[in-house]
């Protein structure tokens, strides 16, 4: 089966208007707006952690709607999308009402689904629960901000290490469990085991690990020292996929192949518009595509293109054609791709 015969839906993208709704990059984006400046300066102004994270930053700079998604995916064949949460920087709950009312499926692919943001160690947790699920009949899941890197030189998106572990955040999480809504587990790779310890927890609740875990200078140095050499790679890649097989035996968690061109794994960063060829992605990729596949099984995969936050290394079809290459030759048969990139996600995010 070749993906163009699959309707997919791409269980990870991301939309933002850093004009017209509260961003984190929002001032940034405004800021630029009133006094432009030459792209290259406003990169190099910008502090190295947000750099190496962002690869290249256009597409922080103005909306990112619909429209554009429906852009970027050109030839491929996404049926509908799941918007996951981005960096918000208001009440939660309106991020929910803001993407559900976009004009998605009008020539462009249709909305199945979104993950709010929120954390279950916030008092009142409960009730935003409640809010996102009055913000939209769509509301599958939650994300947290909870990716933290020991390496200072990397950014960070939680406030401190250890959050997934914290008894305020483990108490709260049953609010997510007892309202059937998937948690969404994007973390740096040493944080794996932690969400070991969360699938062990709370078994009767849905786990989707983002990005395999984002082993961060997997594929080039990053930050202050991760990835600094070939030696440091090769133990990243191994403690990864110790992690993710120690994960995989718990049958409550699903993974996405997703994020895996995010720059802050270490990719060269490419000029605009040129993304990087397929056999060098399915070369760099392909070991923990190959990893994934063995631990969770083509009935735990999910694809997402996360974009546009690849888009600085990667298409979408260049993305998806990297991960479907690399799973159909590893499994012998392409018929469990149409698993990975439809049938999975209409059974995590429980889509009629």
């Amino acid at each position: 089966m070749d993906i163009g015969e699959i309707r997919i839906i791409d269980a990870h993208i991301h939309q933002w208007d850093p004009f017209g709704n509260p961003r984190e990059f929002s001032r940034t984006a405004k800021l630029l707006r009133t006094v432009p400046l030459p792209l290259g300066l406003a990169v190099r102004l910008a502090p190295r952690r947000d750099r190496e994270f962002i690869g290249e930053p256009s597409a922080y700079l103005g909306p990112y709607l619909p429209a554009d998604y429906r852009t970027d995916a050109g030839a491929v064949p996404v049926e509908s999308v799941v918007h996951i949460e981005v960096e918000w920087a208001g009440p939660k709950a309106e991020e929910t009402r803001w993407v559900t009312a976009l004009p998605f499926g009008v020539d462009t692919p249709a909305l199945a689904a979104v993950s709010g943001g929120g954390s279950p160690a916030d008092p009142g947790f409960a009730e935003l629960l409640e809010a996102h699920l009055s913000a939209s009949p769509l509301v599958r899941g939650i994300r947290s901000r909870v990716a933290h890197h020991p390496d200072t030189g990397i950014r960070s998106f939680a406030d401190g290490p250890n959050m997934l572990r914290s008894r305020a955040f483990l108490d709260g999480f049953a609010a997510l469990a007892e309202r059937d809504l998937a948690f969404e587990a994007w973390v740096y790779s040493h944080q794996i085991p932690e969400v070991t310890a969360l699938a062990q927890r709370y078994p009767e609740a849905t786990i989707i690990l983002n990005h395999l875990g984002t082993p961060a200078g997997l594929f080039g140095p990053i930050g202050k020292h991760t990835g600094r050499d070939t030696a440091a790679r090769a133990g990243i890649l191994e403690r990864w996929r110790t992690d993710i097989a120690d994960l995989a035996e718990s049958p409550n968690v699903v993974a996405k192949v997703s994020g895996l061109m995010m720059p802050i794994l270490g990719h060269p960063v490419r000029r605009a518009g040129t993304p990087t060829p397929v056999p060098e992605l399915t070369d760099r990729i392909g070991p923990l595509l190959r990893h994934a596949a063995d631990t969770f099984g083509a009935d735990r995969l999910l694809w997402g293109s996360n974009f546009p936050v690849d888009r600085p290394i990667t298409s979408v079809t260049n993305s998806a054609e990297a991960v479907a290459t690399v799973l159909a030759e590893h499994l012998g048969d392409s018929a469990p791709l149409e698993k990975v990139f439809r049938t999975n996600a209409q059974r995590v995010y429980r889509l009629d």
